[in-house]
């Protein structure tokens, strides 16, 4: 007579695919996953109440500090919501350089992205790929405002610095190596039999599922749901701009990463206008020595690499710190949907699909 109890095992914290201090209590039968339970609170970080104690500007260095692969849309996504609180025009100049930040970001997260999910299911070469091209952007940022992971890139009103003479010369010229890693990528990943096998059909899930769950960016996108903030509610310059929405069709795993592969090209494209459009003009506006927003509060999200970032911020008129600071980041929410991917597939899919929600735990445990 065979045992047939099902045994119960910890995956993390302290595991090098769960992209930090995440812990994933699995009951298996075999090597299937029955069920699961996700553990999150390692890292006590606390930056929603420490913000309630810096005043406005402070707190953009404690954005940096949730998605710390993505800092430079962290910070425009709290200034953002800063400026629409005080009602603070921002100059087109410093909207246009925003994008170009925003958007090579976007790139340089996808780069780390699809460095580690590729190695985590096996593909080492496509890591050193794509963190050639990564630090390539890290040498534009850090040229940009003197840092390479933590960019205190933005400020409130606009920017702190205008870019350097020639600096835009040499994001043409990433531009136009970006093209062709691309299609390096592609040719080490897309057909690739092993790749395909640990990739299609695992982790189905359906657009209605989908945003059910919460999931946002990539993740809900390849479901085939047609979400982009970038579209939807345009910030910065995005609605001066021409790009596509690549949308998947089945939801599994392989659509996630296309969608995200596609996700580079469309991220060129808009670099190029960007800077083929690139106003003169001062890079902030009129913004007071004491930043003091009027009593109120107020909600704003933007699309960062890994999905749908809000803030929802509340002023009380008085003190130059907010009463009340809230994120809303799309790595927690996505986590979300990880027990309902997971359910079912072997042990070693649950690798595969805790990369293709491309979650930061900096971010879930804010």
């Amino acid at each position: 007579m065979f045992d047939t109890d099902e045994l119960v095992i910890n995956m993390g914290p302290q595991h090098p695919s769960t992209h930090g201090v995440l812990r994933v209590v699995l009951k298996l039968d075999g090597e299937r996953v029955v069920d699961s339970d996700v553990v999150i609170g390692y890292l006590h970080r606390g930056i929603e109440k420490l913000s309630e104690n810096r005043d406005w500007t402070q707190i953009i260095l404690l954005t940096d500090r949730m998605d710390y692969v993505a800092a430079a849309t962290n910070n425009l996504g709290y200034c953002e919501t800063v400026e629409k609180l005080m009602s603070l025009e921002v100059p087109r100049r410093a909207r246009y350089i925003r994008t170009i930040l925003a958007e090579l970001q976007r790139i340089a997260s996808h780069c780390l992205w699809l460095g580690t999910h590729a190695m985590d299911i096996g593909a080492m070469t496509v890591f050193l790929y794509a963190f050639r091209e990564r630090e390539l952007i890290l040498d534009l940022f850090e040229e940009y405002c003197g840092a390479r992971l933590t960019y205190n890139s933005m400020r409130i009103g606009g920017l702190p610095l205008d870019i350097s003479p020639g600096w835009d010369k040499k994001v043409r010229e990433f531009c136009t190596i970006m093209d062709e890693k691309v299609d390096d990528y592609e040719q080490l990943l897309t057909n690739n039999r092993i790749w395909l096998e640990r990739t299609r059909q695992v982790g189905v899930i359906s657009g209605p599922e989908a945003v059910a769950i919460g999931l946002s960016g990539p993740a809900l996108r390849g479901s085939g749901v047609a979400r982009d903030l970038r579209k939807d509610e345009p910030y910065a310059a995005y609605d001066e701009f021409e790009f596509d929405i690549p949308l998947g069709g089945a939801g599994d795993t392989y659509d996630r990463y296309l969608v995200r592969l596609e996700e580079f090209r469309q991220s060129v494209r808009i670099v190029r206008q960007a800077l083929d459009g690139l106003p003169s003009g001062p890079i902030i506006g009129k913004v007071p020595r004491l930043i003091k927003p009027p009593a109120g509060e107020t909600y704003h999200a933007i699309e960062a690499p890994k999905g749908e970032i809000g803030y929802f911020i509340v002023s009380d008129g008085k003190s130059t710190n907010p009463y009340r600071f809230r994120v809303r980041p799309p790595s927690f929410c996505n986590l979300q949907a990880l027990p309902r991917l997971i359910k079912g597939h072997l042990v070693a899919d649950v690798v595969a699909l805790i990369g293709s929600l491309d979650i930061v735990l900096g971010e879930v445990d804010r």
